[in-house]
């Protein structure tokens, strides 16, 4: 089952949370959908990458909007059995001083390019655990501090031990995020040094090896996105697992989970940091290389971490994924080998404008059909649909559109336009889920002028046609806090064009007028509305082939360069063939 992709050295791509596809809810948000395009330009361009996560049986959670605008959380529970295979090996991870269990369930992306990246979904649902130690691969993102922590352990731990156990040889281990710091921990255990061997001064360890070992890539600059756990927890938790040496305490040989020893509790703080364990800190401890998620994040990251070398590779996303059915087609006739080299899609212009827009009408109506089945909420093909979706929490401004509510109504009398919103507010984000509830209310604000729609459970289907039926994409978080942000690049796919803050892949993605346009405030983005946007969308003098060819300009410029095809190779040639 495992010969094809254990008989090569490969990288271990650790992520808590890959998006796999729609049925299998083993992600959040951002961070899970880059994690599985990652996967699938590895198996696009035969990249030997094995990917490690959680199985997360519970999943994140399923959306549902009350009749006040709240958001309703239920669970997103799935059964591994359907889509992935058992597997053989089982490892123990030692937590609170017992054995727990960790074996791995088989998922394998298969590439219409031929290619395939196997992934690894660990799981503690076993008979030999205690119930409270069945749950911790259950919900993602769950829990308390303590659970998170668990969660971690047996990723990092468990998540290196089940590589060794099914046979893979790993030449680099990818960190995405901090989450799976612990690896770095037991790769130092692996390769400490005997006791006997090391003499008063002398390091326990040999970090440089862990080091040449270990990719990290940090994705946030804000602060509630770095895991933090204090130490009275990480002592409960680990015990003698860890810790041992400086209090005189013995390893005990044989147990599972135990193959060198115990971590020096001293070194621990010295990696992760004196207050608690960090785990963003750990990561940039035991990494050679560190990259952020865009330019403008690689600088932000270096001001926050100082001493440490962040480089900037900026994110892409998977072509065939994120193109609707219809612009798939129009490429595989106009441009054959796009969804292999994105860059050719720099030729679009040779495509008929009237091609380039009958592709965007069908999936304008795709959008128009679920926003009806969902909402019961009827929208005009004709008029223009401005689409915001991501995660819902406070940096994101989800609100800035509807600073003005007269002023929206005044632009909307001269230029109709239609909104269609989407997101989750993490269950324990208060002030998220208050954003979803006044997103509703100003939705009732602008009845009988803007049509407004809300559309529940943001996931990867969903995202597709709403990526793909806007006219045009808006973001506008609060700089620097975007690292990077991938929808607008999965929008230029499908030739719409964004109106965005300036921050994360903006930065670079931006040509005004060419590729989209800025906005600073409520202001500036009222402004490009009224005087812009809107005026050149409505257009009538030349048939619209105005606005056809911004579109062609959107995917000939931004498509064919924020894709994860030419991400997959830098990190190939940049980050794992060192």
């Amino acid at each position: 089952m495992l010969d094809e992709f254990v008989s090569l050295p490969c990288v271990a791509y650790f992520s808590m949370e890959i998006a796999l596809r729609n049925e299998i809810p083993t992600y959040a948000g951002g961070l899970g959908v880059l994690a599985g395009d990652t996967l699938r330009s590895a198996a696009d361009l035969r990249l030997p990458l094995v990917g490690v996560t959680l199985v997360s049986r519970a999943g994140y959670f399923r959306q549902e909007i009350g009749a006040d605008g709240q958001q309703i959380e239920r669970e997103a529970t799935w059964d591994p059995s359907r889509w992935a295979q058992p597997l053989d090996a089982k490892v123990a991870v030692r937590i609170e001083d017992r054995p727990v269990w960790v074996n791995a369930w088989l998922y394998v992306i298969e590439s219409r390019l031929g290619g395939r990246a196997p992934v690894l979904l660990l799981d503690t649902d076993l008979p030999e655990n205690r119930a409270e130690d069945r749950d911790i691969t259950h919900h993602l993102y769950g829990g308390d501090d303590a659970y998170r922590l668990k969660q971690e352990m047996v990723l990092g731990f468990g998540g290196v031990r089940i590589l060794r156990a099914l046979g893979f040889e790993i030449s680099a281990y990818h960190m995405n995020e901090g989450h799976s710091a612990l690896l770095g921990v037991e790769l130092m255990r692996r390769f400490a040094y005997p006791a006997d061997d090391v003499r008063p001064g002398e390091a326990l360890y040999d970090l440089p090896r862990v080091r040449d070992l270990c990719r990290f890539t940090t994705h946030t600059p804000v602060e509630a996105g770095h895991d933090r756990f204090p130490y009275e927890l990480v002592k409960r938790l680990f015990a003698s697992s860890v810790y041992g040496y400086n209090n005189h305490e013995v390893p005990r040989a044989g147990e599972p989970g135990m193959e060198h020893g115990p971590i020096e509790f001293g070194t621990l703080t010295e990696l992760a940091g004196a207050d608690s364990l960090n785990m963003t800190r750990l990561a940039l401890s035991v990494s050679d290389f560190v990259n952020g998620v865009a330019k403008r994040h690689a600088e932000v990251s270096a001001k926050m971490y100082p001493g440490y070398q962040v480089r900037a590779i900026t994110n892409g996303v998977h072509p065939i994924t994120w193109s609707a059915q219809s612009f798939r087609e129009l490429y595989d006739r106009w441009i054959p080998g796009w969804c292999h080299e994105p860059e050719l899609l720099a030729r679009v212009h040779g495509i008929a404008d009237a091609d380039i827009l009958a592709a965007h009408t069908k999936a304008k109506d795709a959008l128009i059909a679920k926003v009806q089945a969902r909402t019961g909420t009827a929208l005009d093909p004709q008029a223009a649909i401005l689409c915001f979706a991501r995660r819902m929490t406070a940096y994101k401004r989800p609100e800035m559109l509807f600073t003005d509510i007269e002023r929206l109504k005044a632009i909307a009398r001269q230029h109709p336009l239609q909104i269609v919103l989407a997101g989750k507010a993490h269950p324990h984000d208060e002030e998220g889920k208050r954003l979803i509830a006044r997103l509703h209310a100003h939705a009732r604000e602008l009845a009988g002028s803007v049509a407004v729609a809300y559309l529940p459970e943001h996931d990867l289907d969903l995202a597709l046609l709403l990526v793909s039926g806007a006219d045009v994409w808006l973001n506008t978080p609060l700089p620097p806090l975007e690292a990077s942000g991938t929808s607008g690049m999965k929008a230029a796919f499908n030739g719409v064009p964004s109106l965005s803050v300036l921050d994360g892949w903006w930065v670079e993605g931006c040509i005004e007028g060419v590729t989209g346009w800025a906005a600073s405030d409520a202001e500036s983005l009222y402004e490009k509305l009224e005087r812009i946007v809107l005026p050149l969308y409505y257009e009538t003098a030349d048939g619209r082939h105005g606005w056809a060819r911004l579109m062609k300009s959107v995917i000939g410029t931004n498509a064919a360069y924020f894709n994860s095809q030419r991400m997959m190779r830098r990190y190939a040639t940049e980050a794992y063939l060192r």
